[in-house]
C-alpha cells in the first residue's frame, strides 16, 4: 500500500532583481543620491543633477521594475549587504507604521553618517534608549501642535530677519536668503545671544559634510566636541522663549543627552530652507496659486502666529515635488513576512520617496503644483506622500518646521511680489524631477 503524501505549500520568496537591474538601481538611484550629498547638499552636484533631471529618470526606472517584478519588496543583489527596494504604497505604510519594531530607524548606513555629529541622536538610538529620547524631542518641539507654544518669540525672530532680508533689495538670491535664514534659526533655537554665532553652525556644516561620506570619512572628534559643548552651554543657560528653554523643561534622564538631539533640529531647519525657497519659486511662477495664497493672507497680522493653511500646503507641495529626504531607510530587527515572501533579519529597506510623490501612473497631478492636494493632510499621507516620513518615527519637528517656513514665505509674499527670474517652472509644462534651489533668483516688486 502506497503511503499518502502530505501536501505542503511551496515556500514563497521575494522577487530578486537581476544583476543588471541592480546595477541600474545603483546607477540611477544610489549614485545620484550620494553625488549630490545625502546629509548636506553639494551645490555643484545638485546643479548637475537638475541638468540631467536625475530624479525623473530614477522614478521611471522604479516604475519599470514594479511592472517587471511586481509589488515586491524587490531584493537587490548588493555585495555585502541585504537590501530590498520598497515598490508598493501598502508596504510603505506598513513599514513606517511598524517602526521601530520590526523596522528600526537605526540602519547601519544611518548610524555611520549621523554619528559624525549626533552619536546619541534619537534616529540612531537603540531600542532601549529611543523612547526617552523621542519623548524629549516631542516635548521640546511641541510635536502634536500646529503652532508651537513658544511661537510668539519665534515670530519676533522671523519678522526681524525678513525685514532685514527685504530692506533695499530688488533681487533676492540664495546667499542672502540663506544667511538671514540661519540667523533666524539660531535665534529660534538658542535665543538672541547666538544670532551671530556662525562658528556653531559652521561646525555643524563641517560635520555634516563629513557625514556625507559615512563610513569612508574619519570622525572630526575635535570639531564635534566643540559643537556639542557649545550646544550644551546654550541648553544650560536657556534664553526665555527659545527652543533651548523648552528643551530644559522637557523630560530627561542621564541617557537623554539633549546636546545630541539638537543637531537634528538644526539639520531639519537647513532642509526647511531649501523647501521654503522652492515654495517661493513655485509661487513666483504660478499666478493662480500665488493669487490664492495672497488672498489667504488678507486681514492677517503676520506679526502674530497664525495657522496659514494655504502657505503650509504650498510648502508641503514643495516637499512633495522635491523631497529633502528622498531616501527613507529602515532595517529589520527580525525576520518579517510580506505576502511575496520573507525578509530576513538585518535587511535594509529603501523607500525612495520620489517614486510615490511623482508616480504619474497613480497621481494625476504628479508633476503639477497642486497645493489643494494637502487640504486633508492625513489623506495625502495615506497614498503615501511622506515628506516628513510617517508613523511613530515621523519627524518630531514637522509642525514646527511647517509653521516657521509658511510664516517666512507669507511675510515675504505680503511685503513684496517675488517673481522667478527664469522659466524652469513653466506652469504649462510638467515640473522638473530635480530642482537646484541654490541657483534660483527672484525679482522683488511692489504689489
Amino acid at each position: 500500500m502506497v503511503r499518502e503524501q502530505k501536501q505542503t505549500s511551496p515556500v514563497r520568496a521575494l522577487p530578486r532583481a537581476s544583476v543588471l537591474d541592480t546595477a541600474r538601481v545603483i546607477g540611477r538611484v544610489g549614485i545620484p543620491l550620494l553625488q549630490r550629498g545625502v546629509i548636506v547638499r553639494r551645490p555643484s552636484q545638485t546643479r548637475l543633477m537638475e541638468r540631467v533631471d536625475a530624479d525623473r529618470h530614477a522614478v521611471a526606472l522604479l516604475q519599470e521594475l514594479r511592472q517587471k517584478y511586481g509589488a515586491g519588496p524587490l531584493r537587490l543583489r548588493m555585495p555585502g549587504r541585504r537590501m530590498v527596494l520598497v515598490l508598493s504604497p501598502d508596504h510603505v505604510q506598513r513599514i513606517l507604521d511598524e517602526t521601530p519594531e520590526p523596522f528600526h530607524t537605526a540602519t547601519r548606513e544611518k548610524r555611520a553618517a549621523l554619528a559624525h555629529f549626533e552619536p546619541a541622536g534619537v534616529l540612531i538610538s537603540s531600542t532601549e534608549d529611543r523612547p526617552e529620547r523621542r519623548r524629549f524631542n516631542e516635548s521640546a518641539l511641541d510635536t502634536d501642535h500646529a503652532i508651537h507654544r513658544g511661537a510668539d518669540a519665534m515670530i519676533g525672530a522671523i519678522n526681524d530677519e525678513v525685514d532685514r532680508l527685504l530692506a533695499d533689495r530688488d533681487v533676492l538670491t540664495w546667499p542672502d536668503y540663506s544667511r538671514h535664514w540661519m540667523r533666524m534659526v539660531r535665534r529660534i533655537v538658542f535665543g538672541e545671544q547666538t544670532a551671530d554665532d556662525e562658528q556653531l553652525t559652521d561646525d555643524m556644516l563641517a560635520l555634516r559634510s563629513a557625514a556625507n561620506w559615512a563610513f569612508l570619512h574619519p570622525t572630526r572628534r575635535r570639531v564635534r566636541e566643540r559643537m556639542l559643548a557649545g550646544i550644551d552651554h546654550h541648553l544650560s543657560n536657556p534664553e526665555p522663549g527659545s527652543l533651548a528653554e523648552y528643551a530644559a523643561r522637557a523630560p530627561q534622564t542621564p541617557t537623554t543627552f539633549p546636546e545630541h538631539q539638537v543637531p537634528q533640529w538644526l539639520f531639519a531647519f537647513d532642509a526647511a530652507s531649501w523647501a521654503s525657497w522652492r515654495a517661493l519659486a513655485l509661487l513666483g511662477s504660478h499666478e493662480r496659486q500665488a493669487g490664492d495664497a495672497l488672498r489667504s493672507l488678507e486681514g492677517l497680522d503676520l506679526r502674530q502666529p497664525h495657522p496659514l493653511h494655504v502657505m503650509r500646503a504650498c510648502v508641503l507641495e514643495s516637499l512633495r515635488l522635491w523631497p529633502t529626504t528622498p531616501a527613507i531607510l529602515r532595517e529589520t530587527t527580525r525576520r518579517v513576512r510580506f505576502e511575496g515572501g520573507p525578509v530576513p533579519e538585518d535587511t535594509a529597506l529603501l523607500i525612495y520617496a520620489p517614486l510615490f510623490h511623482r508616480d504619474d501612473e497613480n497621481l494625476d497631478a504628479a508633476h503639477r503644483f497642486e497645493p489643494e492636494m494637502w487640504e486633508d493632510e492625513r489623506a495625502a499621507m495615506e497614498w503615501p506622500l511622506v515628506p516628513f516620513s510617517a508613523g511613530p518615527a515621523v519627524c518630531p519637528a514637522r509642525n514646527l518646521v511647517l509653521h516657521v517656513t509658511s510664516t517666512v514665505i507669507s511675510r515675504i509674499f505680503s511685503e513684496r511680489r517675488p517673481t522667478l527670474l527664469d522659466d524652469r517652472l513653466d506652469p504649462s509644462e510638467p515640473l522638473p524631477g530635480t530642482l537646484d534651489p541654490f541657483s534660483l533668483r527672484f525679482a522683488l516688486t511692489d504689489h
